[in-house]
């Protein structure tokens, strides 16, 4: 995008409030046009004083005087609700943009670190602030001034008025020139400034790993290195833009003297009147002001450019999850689902699912097993819609799930993922996140039924205990339990528990068997399994190879087939209880 086109597109986000900023606009133009009269009146002052017309500088002044209030009225009603109106529009697209970056497919997440989204949002916002209170308080006074200024200006002298149009070229210019010779630079300042933004969120959300291999030193050495190539990128920028305010101070000082030397000289000719050279001269000053106000804007805009772009380059982002807002929702189901022909492919990456179809009835349990790397959760992740499939379709009570609103699709389907999840919130905030209604006894009822409760009641504040960042403060066996939890709030009629039982020792995870079991109990599930019993209890199990299902069928069923399963039996494949590995220390 342009310039011109970032900065309509800014303005175009004030339309929720457009009759606000609209009054504000007209307020603005308001002293705008009461700065340009002023000029004039004191010209007009200063010839009735020459003139010793008492009586009409008399009236002169009385109208400056009421021109005065009226401006101090506008003022103050720009000045109450500009910043009020700005502040409530950025708080209002930083909203919007989180709300449409956290439903952007997980493509787009893995490809960008949260670092740079983050700096992104922030000085996205911060830019917006600036333009849009530039726009409510100076830049249409500033066009105004302009167009109004230079025809009265010809009217009164043209001589005089060409000083002032050279001087509106020659600002034209300096600031051209300064964004030609800059642009690029800023552009890779921006993107160090995101380059650091994505080293510390590394480093800081990973300080345990930093801190065990004594990396400390290196990553601080490797920071102060990137803030050296930012200010080296930067210092040309600012050494561009410095010479343009000395070029633009040098063009003002020199047209105020020129205006007054040649306005002595036309004085002289009796071309002009002491108050018409009065007029120019403030004319010229607000004139000053006014081009030193836009330039000043001009480069606070060229500065915010980049981030800016990206912030509007992520909002038009396109989901890859498209649904229209009629929509129809999915009704509670009772859990069948059938994969016709699913393929799926990671971008440049291949395909890694290919033609997927089987059928598990509803309130079945269906296991999935296969080497790493099978397909195993892109076959899942497809069935709550984390990606579409590329081709064939996926039906859930004989409906597709493609044509069902994404939000009813997701209140059907709970998932306890491999790699649990939490939030930096409290334990019952995040077991409530399969429920945002449930009350405290339902959480702690839920918590119990997970083996979750005997831990969270010896913490130091219950269930109100602050879990650190991705759960870094529980145990992996403590952190899948909570997800259990959250899970079994949710008492959705289909669940995906992808390894769900991986970081937990024998005894608690018999306990939580016992409380899946119940969880289960005629509901329609999916298990990526690594246990023998969860592989020996399933009604159905898939056997996914790159990506394809090669043999399907029950325990005994695949045994007595020979293939790839009996294979990765034999070779101790699926983990025997008593071998378990504990994950509760």
């Amino acid at each position: 995008m342009t310039i011109l086109q970032v900065y309509a597109r800014v303005i175009a986000l004030l339309a929720p409030e457009k009759t606000l900023a609209i009054m504000l606009v007209v307020a603005n133009l308001v002293l705008a046009g009461i700065m340009l009269v002023e000029p004039w009146l004191f010209g007009h002052v200063i010839d009735s004083l020459v003139a010793q017309s008492r009586h009409d500088a008399w009236f002169y002044i009385g109208a400056w005087a009421a021109f005065g209030l009226c401006g101090i009225g506008a003022g103050v009603a720009v000045s109450l609700q500009a910043d009020r109106l700005a502040h409530r529009r950025r708080l209002a697209v930083i909203a919007q943009f989180f709300e449409h970056a956290v439903a952007l497919p997980l493509a787009f997440h893995g490809a960008h670190h949260t670092g740079r989204l983050l700096r992104i949002m922030q000085s996205g916002g911060t830019g917006l602030f600036g333009i849009w209170l530039g726009f409510l308080r100076d830049h249409l006074a500033t066009l105004l001034s302009i167009l109004v200024m230079l025809p009265l200006a010809l009217s009164i002298n043209w001589k005089l008025a060409l000083l002032m149009m050279t001087l509106m070229v020659s600002f034209a210019a300096f600031n051209a020139v300064a964004m030609r010779r800059t642009d690029k630079a800023q552009l890779q300042v921006e993107r160090l400034h995101q380059e650091i933004a994505e080293r510390t969120g590394d480093v800081l959300s990973n300080a345990l790993v930093v801190q065990s291999f004594t990396s400390h030193e290196a990553e601080v050495a490797n920071m102060r290195e990137l803030t050296q190539r930012v200010l080296t990128a930067q210092y040309p920028v600012l050494r561009g833009w410095a010479w343009l305010s000395v070029a633009t101070r040098a063009a003002s000082t020199f047209t105020i003297v020129a205006i007054f030397l040649l306005g002595a000289s036309l004085n002289g000719k009796g071309e002009v009147t002491v108050g018409n050279i009065v007029t120019f001269s403030g004319f010229a000053m607000t004139l000053i002001g006014r081009l030193e106000q836009f330039s000043g804007f001009i480069s606070a805009l060229f500065f915010q450019i980049p981030s800016l772009r990206d912030f509007f380059g992520v909002l038009d982002t396109p989901s890859v999850l498209k649904e229209s807002p009629n929509t129809p929702a999915l009704p509670r189901v009772t859990g069948e689902v059938v994969f016709e022909n699913g393929s799926f492919g990671y971008g440049d990456a291949g395909p890694a699912l290919h033609c997927l179809s089987f059928r598990a009835p509803a309130g079945s349990t269906i296991a999935l097993v296969g080497p790493t790397g099978a397909g195993k959760t892109t076959a899942l992740s497809l069935l709550y819609r984390a990606y579409d499939p590329t081709a064939g379709r996926i039906l859930v009570d004989g409906i597709d799930i493609r044509t069902v609103s994404l939000h009813s699709l997701r209140s059907n389907i709970a998932v306890v993922f491999q790699d649990p999840g939490l939030l930096y919130r409290s334990i019952a905030d995040n077991i409530r996140l399969g429920n945002p209604d449930a009350t405290q006894q339902q959480i702690e009822d839920t918590a119990r039924a997970a083996e979750a409760h005997d831990f969270i009641v010896v913490k130091p504040e219950g269930y109100a205990t602050l879990v650190a960042e991705r759960g870094r403060s529980l145990s992996g066996g403590e952190r899948q339990r909570l997800a259990i939890a959250r899970a079994m709030l949710k008492d959705a009629p289909i669940q995906i528990l992808d390894e769900a039982t991986s970081a937990l020792d024998n005894a608690t995870e018999a306990r939580i068997q016992r409380a899946l079991a119940a969880l289960t109990k005629g509901r329609t599930t999916f298990v990526i399994a690594h246990r023998l019993t969860t592989v020996r209890e399933a009604d159905q199990i898939l056997v996914l190879k790159g990506g394809r299902l090669v043999e399907q069928g029950t325990y005994d069923e695949l045994l007595r087939m020979g293939g790839l399963f009996a294979e990765l039996n034999n070779q101790g494949t699926f983990v025997a209880d008593d071998d378990a590995e504990t994950g509760d220390a």
